[in-house]
């Protein structure tokens, strides 16, 4: 050996990562109670490195070192009470062991530690969804030993890591002749139903019985008497790829564990989709919904969760190009039957099989969600409460799938009392008000200034149900969605509301004499607001409010201009209009107001500004001028109540 190598071979003693550490605990004490899954995780960890190793000799033979057949082997021994799981995997160098068996390398990390609650059973879900993997060891090992070696490197660099899970752990280069991972699992006292061949494969066949490669275990045999651990191997799965199997012959559990299985999660999908592609390109597709949204839903540029496989051979985790960002949520395998085997992701980026593959994947989502919409109601509401805000995305993301994404949304209204009840705008549309001409919303930074909001009175005294919009995204759904079944979608907040034919004659009239009977007064506040305002003008939408604030038509909304300003983003310059209530005792004691003409009509504009949710830009100035008035009024002259 050099002194290099020999330096390596030195046994070694390391800390965990603060985050391992942190994992390790949470995961022993929320996850006991569902033990059985660390099987499940250490097979399929062992599935994926023999998925691994077949990509890498795709590109170089020799890393088969000769032995071609990939499998996975599970042995016990009662005297030593260990459990030990052995691939012929890919295996790890020395570097990928300390990389993979003691940190955490993932992106989301930090989301996934600040969305714990310290509720053990939520906490057990978003552990899941992190992909547990080859710590959930620990639950029933009181020490774990690693022996490993990379495919393609000499025995002399085999790799053993050992760790008791309380924080440190130890590595060392030793000799080790086969390739890929063995994993040997010392176990907890307490733990004796895992020595027992029957159990573990009934635990097998439960989790892991679609696992692709053969997973073989000594053959038990009757001996004196009882049933003891033979020699001969058997194989105790399938051992066939479940997607590739004839619908009829798969059952509902088996889905569910396979879901479980690619998707990293611990509860049962909401629905999947499983369909043979046949045509000019030959595809298979498991497409899953799961029933929870993951901890890092929001990050746009998280990877998706689909395999790609090409006629059976694995070829990438979370395939981006599947499916479009909008439907991250899906996990899933798509197996195609025409793709080279050496396609990476720079080919699929350009490639027009991949195009013809997403468009097929993606309809085949929506038709799912189409499905649930229809006839499992309390499912897709369970689906809208996950994913909602994520579908909404692909109205203006997806041309081609526009109308059908518009079909898939779901909204507020005034028609139900909180905001988890929601209504489609195919509901809405079958109770539209005859001789309505429009779909009326109003967006807002939360539900309940949604529902407040004074643009509604006009609306509620006539009984038109209005969409409350207030999720961030919907400013950018409306500015893509423009119109549904053919009536138009107009905000109520905007200038120039009318209303057709749902007003008559004699109110039109009546708004314009007042209007006319009001040009001294509007023409007064506009002097008095200056720059503040573009118009002041007389309202038919106000019933109870003395005044709001709308958009001009071409204006962006207050509402997406406090959005942009959040994100700190430059929102176009634009003033907004007051319309003003003609019949509301403020208004009208204006008229005849001289002295605190000015504060009056700054109090107007700042209040509603703050009734549709705004911020002043000088607050102390507004309680100036309420606590002046409020004395004014309260001197024994004219009295009369301030709104709000």
């Amino acid at each position: 050996m050099t002194d290099t190598a020999t330096a390596h071979a030195a046994r070694e003693t390391r800390g965990f990562q603060a985050e391992v550490k942190q994992l390790l605990h949470l995961m022993i004490h929320s996850l006991y109670s569902n033990r059985e899954i660390f099987l499940r995780e250490l097979i399929s960890n062992a599935s994926d490195a023999c998925d691994k190793l077949r990509f890498e000799a795709l590109s170089d033979a020799k890393l088969f070192e000769d032995d071609t057949a990939l499998a996975i082997r599970v042995d016990y021994d009662k005297e030593a009470r260990t459990l030990t799981v052995v691939d012929n995997g890919v295996g790890m160098s020395r570097e990928e062991v300390i990389a993979n068996l003691g940190t955490i390398a993932k992106s989301g990390t930090r989301e996934f530690f600040s969305a714990l609650t310290g509720d053990q059973q939520k906490d057990a879900h978003l552990i899941g969804q992190f992909g547990v993997g080859f710590y959930s060891s620990f639950i029933v090992a009181d020490k774990v030993t690693v022996l490993t070696r990379r495919a393609g490197r000499p025995a002399a660099e085999g790799v053993r890591w050992e760790s008791d899970g309380s924080g440190e752990f130890t590595v060392e280069t030793v000799e080790r002749a086969a390739r890929g991972t063995e994993i040997t699992l010392h176990l907890r006292e307490g733990q004796d139903d895992l020595l027992e061949g029957t159990r573990i494969r009934a635990i097998i066949r439960r989790y892991s019985d679609h696992i692709v490669q053969p997973i073989r275990m000594p053959k038990e045999e009757w001996k004196d008497g009882r049933m003891e651990k033979g020699t001969e191997p058997e194989t105790v799965n399938q051992a066939s790829a479940l997607w590739a199997r004839a619908k009829a012959d798969i059952k509902d559990e088996e889905y569910k564990e396979f879901y479980k299985h690619v998707g990293h999660d611990f509860e049962d999908p909401l629905a999947w989709a499983h369909a043979r592609v046949e045509g000019r390109q030959e595809y298979t597709q498991l497409l899953y919904i799961p029933s929870r949204a993951p901890f890092d839903l929001w990050d746009r540029n998280a990877r998706h969760g689909v395999k790609l496989y090409v006629r059976r051979v694995f070829i990438m985790d979370d395939a981006e190009q599947l499916l479009p960002v909008y439907l991250r949520f899906v996990r899933g395998v798509v197996d195609s039957a025409d793709l080279p085997l050496n396609v990476s992701r720079e080919i699929l980026q350009e490639s027009k099989d991949i195009e013809a593959i997403r468009a097929g994947c993606t309809k085949k989502v929506l038709a799912l969600l189409e499905g649930l919409a229809e006839n499992e109601k309390a499912k897709y509401a369970d689906f809208w409460k996950a994913f909602g805000r994520v579908l909404k995305e692909g109205v203006g993301e997806d041309f081609a799938n526009k109308e059908k994404i518009a079909g898939l949304l779901r909204f507020a209204s005034t028609h139900a009392d909180t905001a988890e009840e929601t209504v489609s705008l195919a509901d809405y549309a079958s109770r539209m008000k005859e001789g309505q001409e429009a779909i009326y919303y109003v967006t807002a930074e939360t539900f309940n200034a949604a529902r407040n909001s004074p643009h509604l009175e006009v609306f509620r005294k006539k009984g038109i149900e209005v969409l409350l919009l207030s999720d961030r995204v919907d400013e950018w759904v409306v500015s893509h969605l423009t119109e549904f079944g053919g009536k138009p979608l107009e905000s109520v907040a905007r200038g120039g509301l009318d209303l057709g034919k749902l007003e008559d004659e004699a109110e039109k009239k009546a708004i314009e004499q007042e209007a006319g009977e009001l040009k001294g007064l509007t023409d007064r506040i506009q002097a008095s607001l200056g720059e503040r305002v573009k118009e002041v003008r007389v309202t038919h939408r106000l019933t109870e409010s003395p005044a709001c604030l709308v958009a001009d038509e071409h204006d962006v909304s207050a509402n997406l201009a406090r959005l942009l300003k959040a994100a700190g983003q430059q929102a176009p310059a634009s003033k907004p209009i007051l319309e003003i209530n003609p019949r509301h005792p403020v208004v009208l004691r204006l008229k005849d107001e001289e002295a605190k003409f000015d504060d009056w009509a700054s109090v107007l504009f700042d209040q509603a500004m703050l009734a549709e949710g705004g911020t002043l830009d000088d607050p102390a100035a507004f309680v100036r001028r309420i606590n002046g008035l409020m004395m004014d009024l309260g001197g024994g002259g004219s009295r009369i109540v301030l709104p709000g």
